[in-house]
């Protein structure tokens, strides 16, 4: 199975990417030469991870029959101070909000995500240190 992608230029450090039908502009900040039109590139690798694990987790959940009120997924990441900068390690916050919550069930969830199905945190795993937590509020 293979997938590609495009960036095309658009000028200046500008590129728009067509990803599943979808256009992203990726830009660099003005103090580097960019306009600022779009997010960077690294960044993006988090916003894969958050995506990726969520959806799994959505998915478990709704499978589960577990009704959260809200769920957000942060991701902190962790980059070197050398030149190339590149993550050494991201770490995922799951927060979930809702009344008498399963615990056992949201880390059975969050635990399938991390070991078996998001492909994401399998191939960063291969590159760097992963971590996560789990909060909870009612």
């Amino acid at each position: 199975m293979k997938e590609s992608i495009n960036v095309n230029w658009l000028g200046d450090l500008s590129f728009e990417a067509e990803v599943n039908g979808h256009s992203i502009i990726l830009d660099a900040k003005t103090e580097a030469g960019g306009r600022d039109k779009g997010p960077r590139p690294k960044p993006l690798m988090m916003v894969a991870l958050a995506g990726c694990t969520g959806m799994d987790v959505a998915s478990l959940l709704k499978k589960m029959r577990i009704e959260v009120e809200s769920f957000r997924v942060t991701v902190e990441g962790e980059l070197t101070e050398e030149h190339p900068k590149h993550f050494i390690a991201m770490h995922t916050i799951y927060e979930f909000r809702g009344k008498d919550l399963p615990l056992d069930k949201l880390k059975r969830a969050v635990e399938l995500s991390q070991e078996t199905y998001c492909g994401v945190n399998a191939s960063y795993r291969k590159a760097m240190k992963l971590s996560y937590e789990i909060k909870v509020t009612d």
